[in-house]
């Protein structure tokens, strides 16, 4: 045995990260082996038998690393782990934090958009950030350049709470553009991201950051988006994570935002009172499950 101690002890938290650089499942399936009694340490031997010792000291020293660069790690055992997101199916076994969360971060919505965003759509997503901040809740997105950083910038205008949730690791910054805005985050809020503290950004990162926010947060509002937009991809884990999704009434000039409208947990808004109005009628802080 390489630890007698149980789930979410540190030496249980080193065998997780060594499963999942090397694992062969989902890492959603090892969260759910573990919550049913499993250790990721014996996990790890099953897979790996004579190696499992020499990957979990490997994953040590990486992990020593982490919390000297001032990275948080937190797994689905941790009590810091967010709520919201532990609620649903397929959240992540760990997540990398930079900043502090806060217990009142469960009240959050993720407001997201379009990176080519026009100036009206950067204007609502600043008004109906602060809306919602004026009502108390922390305000989520995903540190993309147009609707994102115009939720953020809003929230730190307003010494209010932000996370930004984010498709690379949390020592990498994507787009570069947004390296000043990443640090100002983490230095009053948090960042978050479920990938490797050095990973670049790929393709497939991004709808797993979608998911990610979704999970995070009570709601998502979508502010502006195309047909081919992320924003699109989120709408769906929202509705499997029985979290409501928001539209802004003018999307629906778009064939995609009126098919999406007719679906059941989809809401079009025209206002930001309406986004707080409708957040609070279909949401509460003890999220639903997903």
């Amino acid at each position: 045995m390489l630890g007698a101690e149980g789930p979410g002890g540190s030496a249980d938290v080193s065998a997780l990260i060594a499963l999942l650089r090397t694992g062969k499942r989902p890492p959603a399936h090892y969260a759910d082996l573990m919550e049913q009694g499993r250790t990721a340490t014996d996990l790890l031997e099953e897979e790996h038998g004579l190696l499992a010792g020499q990957l979990a000291s490997d994953a040590d020293a990486d992990l020593v690393g982490w919390t000297e660069q001032g990275l948080r790690l937190l797994t689905v055992f941790d009590p810091g782990y967010p709520e919201n997101l532990r609620a649903v199916h397929d959240r992540p076994p760990l997540i990398f934090v930079r900043g502090e969360l806060t217990a009142g971060d469960d009240r959050a919505v993720a407001v997201i958009g379009s990176r080519q965003a026009s100036t009206a759509g950067v204007a609502r997503a600043r008004e109906i950030s602060e809306e919602l901040i004026a009502c108390g809740y922390t305000v989520v997105s995903g540190l993309a350049l147009g609707i994102d950083a115009a939720a953020h910038r809003t929230a730190l205008e307003g010494k209010a709470r932000t996370l930004a949730v984010i498709g690379t690791g949390l020592n990498r910054s994507y787009p570069a553009e947004n390296a000043s805005l990443q640090r100002r985050i983490a230095s009053s809020g948090a960042v978050i991201s479920q990938f490797w503290p050095d990973d670049g950004p790929r393709r497939e990162n991004f709808p797993l950051r979608n998911a990610l926010m979704s999970g995070l947060t009570l709601a998502t509002v979508i502010v502006e988006a195309s047909q081919r937009s992320g924003a699109r991809i989120q709408a769906r884990c929202a509705l499997a994570h029985g979290r409501p999704v928001l539209l802004a009434h003018s999307l629906l000039d778009q064939p995609w935002a009126k098919q999406l409208a007719e679906r059941s947990g989809v809401h079009t808004v025209r206002s930001p009172a309406d986004v707080v109005q409708v957040v609070e009628q279909v949401s509460s802080i003890e999220a639903p499950a997903g």
